[in-house]
């Protein structure tokens, strides 16, 4: 479609919802004039349907390049065609953020589930609002406040019956209401994984690179050099774009790792088919990495540590995938591997810096909320690697520092 000048109907048209494009910039959604211009093309062409909800569709598929952003689209929206103030579309900006990692329940709770009375919604809606208007901060356990593992009637990973959920999963299904579960809630950077959001994380890892013959065409060059050359055809090739990284994936199995053994299966899953390697291998270890890692989760083919590091070059990307939460002197002491039968005569913190001076670029991914980070043996294993969340964010990160030079 060519360009438009300045008669053009759609620069005419353009000022249209001028205040939803600034409110769509400012929510951090980069959207630039070309986007915008091709969003009042489409509605000059009729491709809303001339109704409200066909303008949502035609403004998120023309506008929203990231699936990250769907969620800040979908609020924006609201605010500004629905009058919905974006206080309360982004129940999730603040009350999710106290929610999130929520804390257990405490024992004796369960005896609660399946007590429910009849419920006056309208006015637990209102007590919702009047608590959500006085809350400050974060509240697990209780029975009062928007938090987690209590008895609450406001909030999740608790017990109880009849109350409004927000955010988090159902326990015993007896919620009245659920809040803070637009429609593309899965798509937010803080959650944890799922293979789908994770795919597009690890996909941001991929180091293209120009190796080879050059036997690809270099279209901006050929106009280029034509140019300069009055007319004249000349050809100019390249090589072609080429994934040059590899990636070691060393995962820690068992003990303290087994409830995060859902996230860890996406990141196995996800990682093992993707086709962003020029090589990709996994090992396993257990809390720390001593003389040796596996290649099996059964821990019965052993691959001694200096063979590990003579196969797999200072080019390598290593990510590591555990806890890191242990008794101190596994890292600290002679033969202090929690392993009966093991025996290690150097200390684990030895053998995990070998690793790190071996590896240009190597980093952690822990599965455990940052708020148990302080931990003496976590800190440890920080001092040598990069540490990140085990959530679509923390990849991202890992994924840009890894994929640099």
């Amino acid at each position: 479609m060519p360009e438009p000048d300045s008669r053009s109907p759609v620069n005419d048209h353009a000022g249209l919802f001028l205040g939803f494009f600034y409110l769509l910039r400012a929510r951090g959604l980069g959207i630039t004039p070309a986007q915008w211009l091709a969003l009042v093309r489409g509605l000059l062409m009729g491709l809303h349907g001339s109704s409200l909800i066909g303008f949502y569709s035609l403004a998120r598929s023309v506008l929203v390049k990231d699936e990250t952003q769907l969620d800040d689209f979908d609020v924006a929206f609201a605010e500004y065609f629905k009058g919905v103030p974006a206080a309360a579309a982004s129940i999730d900006e603040e009350v999710m953020k106290w929610l999130r990692n929520p804390a257990p329940p405490y024992p004796g709770f369960e005896g609660l589930a399946g007590q429910m009375d009849s419920v006056d919604v309208e006015e637990l809606r209102r007590e919702f609002e009047r608590r959500r208007s006085s809350q400050t901060g974060r509240h697990d356990g209780g029975s009062r406040w928007i938090g987690t593992g209590g008895t609450s009637p406001f909030g999740h990973g608790g017990y109880h019956p009849g109350g409004i959920r927000v955010g988090g999963e159902g326990r015993f299904h007896s919620a009245v209401q659920v809040a803070a579960e637009r429609r593309f809630m899965e798509y937010r950077k803080d959650i944890v994984l799922d293979t789908r959001r994770l795919g597009i994380a690890i996909k941001k890892m991929r180091a293209l690179r120009r190796e080879g013959s050059g036997d690809e065409l270099d279209l901006e060059g050929t106009i280029d050099r034509t140019a300069r050359c009055g007319g004249d055809l000349d050809m100019v090739f390249r090589p072609p774009r080429r994934n040059n990284l590899s990636l070691l994936l060393a995962m820690d199995v068992g003990g303290t790792m087994d409830p995060h053994r859902g996230m860890v299966d996406a990141l196995f899953s996800i990682t093992h088919k993707a086709r962003h390697f020029r090589r990709f291998s996994h090992v396993y270890f257990h809390n720390c990495i001593y003389d040796c890692v596996f290649e099996d989760a059964a821990f019965v083919r052993p691959l001694p540590l200096d063979r590990l590091l003579r196969t797999f070059g200072k080019e390598t990307r290593l990510v590591l995938v555990g806890d890191a939460y242990m008794y101190p002197g596994e890292l600290t002491d002679r033969w202090g591997s929690i392993k009966w039968n093991d025996r290690n005569e150097l200390p684990g913190i030895h053998y995990l810096r070998t690793i790190a001076d071996h590896f240009a670029k190597s980093s952690w991914l822990n599965p455990m909320p940052e708020r148990y980070w302080s931990a003496p043996s976590i800190m440890m294993i920080r001092s040598l690697f990069p540490m990140h969340p085990l959530t679509v964010e923390g990849v991202e990160k890992l994924a840009s520092e890894l994929s640099r030079g």
